[in-house]
């Protein structure tokens, strides 16, 4: 593990203390208090986990799978299950190398997200993580809806050393698109990163407005690979969940970025998305500074979760 990556476990740990003790606590409890493993066993399982936040979908995945691995294995003692449980959940949340394909690619990676949940932040670490690869990447400022979203962006994409093409307040967010488009494709950029608007009690118009920006880029960059990501405020646990549903009706969700992983009690969220709407959770962020978003990894989040040791 890079030394970056280790501060960056080590800040995961840290940051999901809480849903820790939400659920871990309690599991440690259920395999050194049980003598048998039987329905009651089970039951106190599911309950924890549903309470953490990982939701129905999730967690009958999970215990569906660990009851087969505990008949296969005939296992006996309520102890031998941590472990079982622990790759399980692990196996719910793996993402795979292809999640990433928009970094190898000339790609437009679309970022939405409703106020608050840390999306033009996002999209300015992302920036400077592209960057960071050697990435020629062009920032557009497609949130024109929200004052501060411009000159926010503006100030991330200084910090990142990436270009950013913004259009006046209250501009059509489809026309800086396609100015953005025009410069990605004059500049040769490798990446454009657009931040656009998220007002989910108004799905009528973000879905029109979402149609026009997709319109567009189908039409002006057709060979661009796309990515849809929808960030969300971790914090949130399951209003995150309806959030990230409300907005797959409207768009082609491809991944989800999940914020403000530090400090929150509803870490479980993340494994509840992945199982309930079958799209991965690709970033995650745990802080302010600009390496605090980090590509999902599942083993590292669930060890860090557990806080068994970080592995590799």
């Amino acid at each position: 593990m890079s030394e970056d990556r280790k501060g960056f476990f080590g800040r995961l740990v840290s940051g999901l203390a809480k849903t820790r003790a939400n659920i871990v606590a309690s599991m440690d409890s259920i395999f050194n208090g049980f003598s048998a493993i039987d329905d009651e066993f089970y039951e106190e399982i599911e309950e924890i986990l549903i309470m953490g936040d990982i939701g129905i979908n999730a967690t009958n995945a999970i215990l569906e799978d660990l009851k087969a691995k505990v008949k296969e294995q005939k296992l006996k003692d309520p102890s031998q299950c941590k472990e079982l449980l622990i790759s399980g959940i692990k196996e719910q949340m793996q993402v795979g190398e292809v999640a990433y394909r928009f970094e190898k690619e000339k790609s437009v990676v679309l970022m939405i997200g409703v106020n608050g949940v840390g999306k033009t932040t996002s999209v300015g670490k992302l920036a400077g993580k592209l960057k960071d690869q050697g990435k020629k990447v062009i920032l557009a400022a497609a949130d024109t809806f929200r004052a501060a979203a411009g000159e926010q962006l503006t100030e991330w994409a200084n910090r990142a050393g990436v270009d950013i093409i913004s259009g006046c307040e209250g501009a059509d967010p489809a026309s800086v698109v396609y100015d953005a488009v025009c410069a990605a494709k004059a500049r040769k950029a490798d990446v454009l990163l657009c931040d656009t608007a998220g007002r989910l009690h108004n799905k009528k118009n973000l879905m029109e407005e979402l149609r026009k920006i997709n319109r567009i880029i189908d039409r002006e960059y057709p060979d661009a690979y796309r990515e849809t990501l929808v960030v969300l405020d971790g914090t949130t646990g399951q209003n995150a969940l309806a959030q990230a549903r409300q907005f797959k009706e409207v768009v082609d969700i491809t991944g989800i970025v999940l914020t403000k992983l530090d400090g929150t009690a509803k870490g479980g969220i993340a494994v509840a998305i992945q199982a309930e709407l079958g799209i991965p959770v690709k970033y995650i962020g745990v802080g302010e500074s600009i390496d605090d978003l980090q590509k999902f990894d599942a083993d590292e989040f669930v060890n860090a979760l557990f806080h068994t040791s970080s592995g590799t």
